[in-house]
């Protein structure tokens, strides 16, 4: 295969939290494009950090709220309109503590709280189709131990 050809599959790898409480879903309001879409506390995966890790420190820098883990949900391969290839590992948490103190990240305008059939409402806010499919995945009842992610040293 010559240089030309070469075009290697690099997916952006993304987790996302599942974060329930009172039958509520925490969601965050970000700004994209001028929009306010809904997303689940989610991001990209840093060198060295384990999925799990990532998962704590999007939500927490989303949200200001710190969470424990208690489930995995799945595994999500998405390309955006514009080619963009995403996996997506999905988390189900349950929240620890809140510091409303805390900053949010860089274009994210708030978290809160909606219960599913808000956010179902108007699929046309959803950052992306990924949005629903894990929430709906969730409320199938799907859920793996957290075992089933292995990291190797």
């Amino acid at each position: 295969m010559d240089a030309a050809q070469d075009t290697r599959w690099t997916p952006h790898v993304t987790v996302a939290t599942v974060v329930v409480r009172d039958g509520q879903l925490l969601l965050v309001e970000e700004a994209i494009d001028g929009r306010a879409v809904l997303n689940q506390p989610a991001g990209h995966l840093e060198p060295g950090e384990s999925l799990a890790g990532a998962a704590l420190r999007e939500t927490l820098e989303e949200t200001g709220w710190t969470v424990r883990l208690t489930a995995f949900i799945g595994t999500y391969q998405w390309t955006a309109p514009d080619g963009t290839p995403f996996l997506r590992f999905a988390y189900v948490a349950e929240p620890v503590a809140h510091d409303p103190a805390r900053p949010l990240d860089t274009g994210i305008l708030r978290a809160l709280w909606l219960d599913p059939a808000q956010l179902r409402a108007d699929p046309t806010r959803l950052r992306s189709p990924l949005v629903w499919e894990v929430v709906s995945d969730f409320l199938a009842g799907q859920r793996h131990p957290l075992s089933i992610v292995k990291e190797i040293a």
